[in-house]
């Protein structure tokens, strides 16, 4: 989120987009479980703390990162325990430093964050750069597929989708050819959410930092 971040204005706590954003949640949670050797995780782009929370009663210990002040007033005042806290920063080179003294980190989440940003690759690259050789990353963000921009097309949907009235909207649109995980990350695979098959929500990949 680096450059000029507007605060979108987190007004409550939960998951955001009701049930599906809870589903969601819970999906990332599972995939975690997964994994073997993460204990210490960075969820980036945490907005109200939602998803940190889910991942710190899982019983990893969690920092949550986000440069919205009215998130993360709700993060702190109904997340933060003594395995989940939350700090206020921008994705970039500034949060590797703030947190460098600390550790390297075994796990960093980012969901539905990633086609918010002007530069996608900076979130790849601050994970790389948090996590310890062989660390894991599993990075979510809204599905895009040859048959679900189609259907979007032949339903007329697409100024619908690409909404331009409301602050804080999708930039940026992948699919798994173009969500690529560079950076130093390998092993990815991909996981989906939400409709049915090539009509997906979401998807998920999960990579591993080179040992």
């Amino acid at each position: 989120m680096s450059g000029e971040y507007r605060d979108f204005g987190y007004t409550s706590p939960g998951p955001g987009n009701g049930d599906v954003g809870r589903l969601l949640a819970e999906r990332f949670v599972a995939l975690t479980r997964g994994l073997e050797g993460v204990e210490y995780a960075v969820d980036l782009g945490c907005g109200n703390g939602y998803l940190a929370s889910r991942l710190g009663a899982s019983g990893l210990h969690v920092t949550g990162v986000d440069a919205s002040e009215s998130g993360l007033a709700i993060a702190n005042q109904n997340y933060a325990t003594d395995k989940v806290r939350f700090v206020r920063a921008e994705i970039g080179s500034d949060l590797v430093n703030l947190l460098a003294p600390e550790r390297r980190f075994d796990l960093v989440v980012s969901s539905d964050v990633i086609e918010h940003l002007y530069r996608p690759a900076a979130l790849i690259e601050t994970a790389a750069a948090l996590l310890e050789p062989g660390g894991h990353l599993i990075v979510g963000t809204p599905y895009h597929g040859y048959l679900k921009n189609l259907a979007i097309s032949v339903l007329n949907r697409w100024d619908a989708h690409h909404g331009v009235h409301w602050d804080g909207g999708h930039i940026k649109f992948f699919s798994v050819r173009t969500l690529v995980v560079r950076h130093g990350f390998k092993q990815a695979t991909f996981h989906f959410y939400g409709r049915m098959p090539w009509l997906w929500k979401h998807m998920i990949c999960v990579a591993r930092r080179d040992a």
